[in-house]
């Protein structure tokens, strides 16, 4: 990357001439296909796919914005800052199921979160050809990691110090063919444009394409426009001039030469300024892909059609038949992407295996259906036997696809690829609102459901996932209970304005309680729609469309989900479909949540009735505990507390069953009181982990759980511990020192019947505070659990020594702020549990 922005002032086209250039580079570095760039955007939590170089946007519009809490790498690497590495669709599949159910082809990728000291702007990402394993790769990430470092010090180079978050992206992509990988069979020339200077500087293949001296490219700007587009040299330089602001266009020029030649003129800018004035210097590229560029010329003559595009989807070649098989005329196809060229393009059959095509390197067969009708008065001379299906077979290129079309004459051998050919009028939902429906895999919001447990979270999922993907805006989901429907979940409503259909009854007369008793959902295109079939019903926009959907599971109803769109828009019959039988699936899930969480409620309740309700007292001693269940699963699990007197002294215990659920919580508490019966004996730590051991193999639950038993002499402060497979105590001794108590340690309990637990001494002083906890506490996802304790001994450092307060124990506001992150934490994935000692200090001490 070269160039540099200090001392200019950011426009949008040199964010973006920085984006191309650094996903450009890192496809070079990692022999890649495809890359680009996702930053922060205006919206919290939201990022955006700012720069794409090697694939073709429009068809990949599903994957433009990214949630940051979603289960997809690039997710992953901007929210937890770490690499992420998927040599091929196995690790892929094995790591990330719903990224893999949405691009199911053989592909490695790689994930570089873009960082500038704390500023974390985005993620760098290419797609490459599959590996064997990681291992292959170290060197390539190694030259992402260096590009994503040097992008991230140009971003903050080009911060707003004065702006919050001034570095962002709220549009659709840009998205450019990597610059110098242009068709390599064709005629092709370079040049460079200084814009201060005018100054044209040509390569020495360029004169010869364009049939002209080469003194009259390099003269000036018009010179090298009226060369390359004689018939219209005004538009070839109002397109320079804009790339010199920063404004390049999307895609290339298709031009004509003067004998008729087509002729592809692409442009592009570097970052960094051309001169004083802030414009940029401008380079370009002059295809000329004539006949011999795609194929040989004798494809002119095949029975078939052929069609050749490039990886941005621009038709460069299309034979006669091709044009009479799409039913488009040549002129129409050329120099256009195929989407716009043939808009009943868009339907699964086609941009899945378009896709895959991009995305792997085998070849591609499958049918299509074509329209139906053929009013268009474009129809290029198609045969008389021209069915309704074509046979599509798809070869991919490093620069070109090539696309080969033949009429399907026998529909039983396409029988697995068929689906009902498409209506010209179906390619869009409303006018100028592409239909989602062909690019949503409901495979893939199955997936996503299977790892939402509550209602909550499984409104939380189809907020994320489905509603983006057809351009909604607010949703609400009501649940059935006693034949009265309740609010679970709303987004994007009007504060309040959802209150008066709380708990209404069956036999109301509102298209949320009608889609559900009749089984029928309920489509309307505009407001004005909705309030003729329903006079009188509260409306929360003047404008808008509505999707009201019955969540019906197994013939049992459920409850009802409303989509809710800004402008007025139709919904077309495939789209009504999809979103139907989405309705089932979410309706399903919503019945497996309520199931849990009746399930998770008597567990919370057993749990309850098993921690104690009070620790054993000593008037040298303060203890104080704290339980906090996850809020991910099923809420509920195996940790626990105790304080027990023990003899003379107190035996301080913590514990962790694994799993979650009731059976982890009626195994807790039948540990618990083994091991309370074991100190109230007062027998020795290693004979209680033992004997506890030995119970709960007996037990044979199917579960092992970890603890730590200190018995501690508040006299002396002699502490004898022994430990079962659980993280080690920390100690902060009175002076603020604090460090992590290295205790030997045996197997976890329920697995060894022979297992031994050493025991070890150490010494607290009056003041010193020690601390047990579980994993909960201290494990974080992609973070090794050394640096969660490390992370929890600088916060018990930290948090001073314990100081009484009026009406609290010592020892409680050291547990509230060692515990404050985790109590603010929506989504802990495992229950947390605290207990925390000191011996006090008296007169005696004192003196």
């Amino acid at each position: 990357m070269t160039g540099s922005a200090d001392d200019t002032r950011r426009t949008p086209g040199q964010l973006a001439g920085l984006l191309i250039d650094t996903s450009t580079e890192a496809i070079g570095a990692v022999g890649g296909y495809a890359g680009g760039v996702y930053l922060r955007s205006g919206t919290p939590g939201l990022l955006r796919l700012a720069a794409l170089a090697g694939l073709p946007g429009p068809l990949f519009r599903p994957w433009w914005r990214m949630h940051v809490d979603r289960p997809f790498p690039v997710a992953d690497s901007y929210r937890l800052g770490v690499q992420v590495v998927l040599p091929n669709a196995t690790e892929t599949m094995r790591r990330y199921p719903q990224f893999a159910a949405g691009l199911p082809f053989q592909f490695g990728s790689l994930y570089v979160p873009v960082v500038a000291g704390s500023t974390v702007f985005g993620v760098l990402t290419v797609l490459r050809p599959p590996a064997a394993d990681a291992a292959e790769l170290v060197q390539q990430r190694d030259r992402m990691v260096r590009l994503a470092e040097e992008l991230g010090t140009a971003l903050l180079r080009l911060e707003d110090p004065g702006a919050r978050a001034s570095i962002a992206w709220d549009g659709e992509p840009v998205c450019v063919r990597p610059p110098g990988a242009q068709p390599p069979t064709g005629r092709a020339g370079g040049f460079a444009w200084d814009p201060v200077t005018d100054v044209v500087t040509a390569d020495e293949r360029l004169p010869a394409l364009l049939g002209v001296p080469a003194e009259e490219c390099g003269s000036c700007v018009e010179a090298l426009a009226r060369a390359v587009a004689p018939a219209d040299p005004q538009r070839v330089l109002a397109a320079l001039r804009e790339t010199a602001m920063g404004r390049p266009p999307p895609l290339p020029l298709f031009v004509g030469a003067e004998d008729g030649v087509p002729r592809l003129v692409e442009l592009w800018s570097p970052y960094g300024p051309g001169g004083r004035s802030g414009a940029h210097a401008v380079r370009g590229f002059v295809i000329e892909p004539g006949p011999g560029a795609a194929g040989d010329a004798a494809a002119d003559l095949l029975p078939e059609g052929v069609l050749c595009v490039d990886r941005l989807g621009m038709v460069l070649y299309a034979n006669p038949r091709a044009g009479q098989l799409l039913r488009r005329p040549r002129d129409r196809l050329l120099g256009r992407s195929l989407w716009e060229s043939v808009p009943w393009l868009n339907q699964p059959a086609f941009e899945d295996h378009l896709r895959s095509a991009l995305l792997s390197p085998a070849a591609v067969r499958f049918h299509i259906g074509r329209p139906a009708a053929e009013g268009d008065g474009e129809r290029a001379g198609a045969d008389a036997d021209d069915g309704p299906w074509l046979d599509v077979s798809v070869y991919p290129g490093p620069s070109l696809l090539t696309c080969t079309f033949r009429p399907a004459t026998r529909v039983a051998d396409a029988a697995a690829d068929l689906a009902p050919a498409p209506r010209e009028s179906a390619t869009a939902s409303s006018a100028g609102v592409p239909s989602m429906a062909p690019l949503y895999r409901p495979i893939v919001l199955a997936i996503a459901l299977t790892e939402a447990v509550t209602a909550r979270q499984v409104s939380a999922v189809v907020m994320r996932e489905l509603l983006p993907a057809f351009g909604g805006r607010r949703l609400a989901i009501y649940l059935l209970q006693d034949r009265h429907l309740y609010l679970a979940w709303e987004n994007g409503f009007p504060s309040g304005f959802l209150a008066p259909f709380e708990g209404v009854g069956l036999d109301a007369r509102l298209p949320g309680v009608e889609t559900l008793t009749s089984g029928r959902p309920l489509f309307f295109d505009s407001m004005e729609q909705l309030a003729a079939a329903y006079p009188g019903i509260a409306l929360d926009a003047k404008e808008g469309a509505r999707a009201f959907l019955p969540l019906i599971a197994s013939g049992r109803p459920v409850g009802s989900c409303i989509l809710g769109f800004d402008g007025p828009r139709s919904f077309s019959t495939e789209e009504r479909t999809v979103l139907t039988a989405l309705a089932g699936l979410i309706a399903h899930a919503m019945e497996k949540a309520q199931r849990y969480e009746s399930e998770a409620a008597l567990a919370r309740g057993l749990q309850q009735a098993l921690l104690p309700r009070r620790l054993s007292a000593h008037p040298l001693v303060d203890t104080t505990g704290r339980y906090l269940p996850g809020t991910q699963g099923m809420e509920v699990g195996g940790d626990w507390y105790d304080v027990v007197e023990a003899g003379d002294g107190l035996a301080l215990v913590i514990g962790d069953v694994q799993g979650h659920g009731v059976q982890a919580a009626a195994t807790m508490g039948q540990l618990r009181s083994a091991v309370r019966a074991f100190a109230l004996g007062d027998r020795p730590p290693d004979e209680v982990l033992s004997g506890t051991n030995h119970l709960l193999i007996d037990l044979d639950p199917g579960q092992f759980a970890s603890c730590c038993y200190i018995r501690l002499d508040p006299a002396s402060g002699l502490a004898r511990a022994a430990r079962a497979g659980h993280p080690p105590p920390l100690l902060r001794r009175p002076d603020g020192h604090t460090e992590v108590v290295h205790l030997p340690g045996g197997v976890v309990l329920g697995v060894d019947p022979q297992a031994q637990y050493p025991v070890a001494e150490l010494w607290i002083e009056p003041g010193a505070v020690l601390a047990l906890y579980t994993d909960g506490l201290v494990e974080r996802p992609g973070v090794d659990i050394d640096e969660g304790i490390q992370a929890l001994r600088v916060a018990l450092a930290r948090a001073g020594a314990p100081a009484a307060r009026p009406g609290r124990r010592p020892l409680a506001g050291v547990a509230d702020r060692l515990t404050a992150a985790a109590r603010h934490t929506t989504d802990r994935p495992d229950d947390i549990a605290l207990l925390l000692a000191t011996r006090r200090v008296t007169p005696s001490h004192r003196g």
